[in-house]
């Protein structure tokens, strides 16, 4: 097909072949051919492999593809359906993130908010029983070590894990993912007195480039991986006209989530790490003095933070305000 398209061709090819695969065109191509199997074949037909090979025979024998018009056609066709199948496949991998990820779950639609605190509440159950074996765990071990007696770590280890496989911390989300993540803004709150909404964007304005590159690296890793749970919901669709699409969006779901546990864990341990090395510097930059946590994190705040919102009482000429008027929370006053 090269040599009959020629220069068309060979231009097409060089203008699309970067955009085309980062828009996932290889992907969307590998499912136009799985949906093309599976109409060719069907459930009644499904691993026919001589049948599909026919079929393909066919389509490529059809007078439409025989000419230089007509595979100049079906080419942009394919190009184009792959790179809608790539950005479809984008954009329900953003939704499934920040499903996972549930850091506005209270704010979701009815159904789907009562749905995430009773998932909630059930994880905080778990997480409850899981702390309190770990903490007997720990509470035998501390007498046995008060009366010099060995007690072997193994139940006490695995009570840990029980615990940090529900969640680092007492869950507040939804999902594990979620929860990882809001485990770092806790354990900073909480050890440091550092508010992380309020504190990242000036640490990131700070960071060295390989410490960027190395988060944005990070970051990227966790949004393929939704977007390959996006390909597993597209493939499962596709198996209600061919089951072995059912199978292999099995094996990408499972994949997915393996991927996104782990990518999701690194960038929280990154965000972590970095704060923890880089507050000391901010505050050096602010002209705080370091008097250590949790003095500090609150004297960070208090220069990162900003002064209530004034509200100017237009009635009055000038639009002045009467320091008199305001209440406790710094507004003007109410009318």
């Amino acid at each position: 097909m090269t040599g009959i398209l020629g220069d068309f061709g060979a231009q097409l090819g060089k203008g699309l072949a970067d955009k085309w695969l980062s828009l996932l065109a290889l992907p969307g191509a590998l499912y136009l051919a799985v949906c093309a199997a599976a109409q060719a074949l069907g459930q009644a037909h499904a691993l026919d492999a001589p049948r599909l090979a026919h079929q393909v025979t066919t389509w490529a024998h059809a007078p439409a593809v025989r000419t230089t018009g007509g595979q100049i056609v079906v080419l942009v066709a394919v190009l184009a359906a792959s790179v809608a199948a790539g950005l479809a496949a984008r954009a329900l991998g953003a939704g499934i993130e920040r499903v996972a990820l549930a850091a506005d779950w209270r704010s979701w639609p009815r159904p789907a908010a009562a749905l995430a605190r009773r998932r909630t509440d059930i994880r905080r159950r778990r997480w409850d029983a899981a702390h309190r074996e770990y903490s007997a765990q720990w509470a035998r071990a501390a007498r046995a070590a008060a009366l010099d007696r060995e007690v072997d770590p193994t139940a006490r280890r695995r009570a840990l894990g029980a615990r940090a496989a529900i969640s680092a911390e007492r869950p507040d989300r939804p999902t594990w993912s979620g929860d990882r993540v809001h485990a770092v803004a806790l354990r900073l709150q909480r050890d440091q007195h550092l508010d992380l909404g309020q504190l990242w964007p000036y640490i990131w304005l700070s960071l060295p480039e390989g410490e960027r590159t190395e988060l944005v690296a990070t970051r990227s890793a966790g949004a393929r991986a939704a977007e390959l749970g996006a390909w597993s919901v597209l493939y499962a669709a596709l198996a209600a006209v061919w089951w072995p699409a059912g199978v292999l969006a099995v094996l990408l779901a499972a994949t997915a989530r393996r991927r996104a546990r782990s990518t999701t864990d690194s960038y929280a341990r990154l965000v972590e790490a970095v704060v923890r090395l880089h507050s000391r510097e901010l505050m050096e930059r602010f002209g705080i003095e370091d008097a250590g946590p949790p003095s500090s994190g609150d004297r960070l705040g208090d220069a990162l933070g900003s002064a209530p919102p004034v509200v100017v009482n237009v009635a009055e000429p000038g639009g002045s305000v009467d320091p008199a008027s305001r209440d406790e929370s710094g507004g003007g006053r109410r009318s």
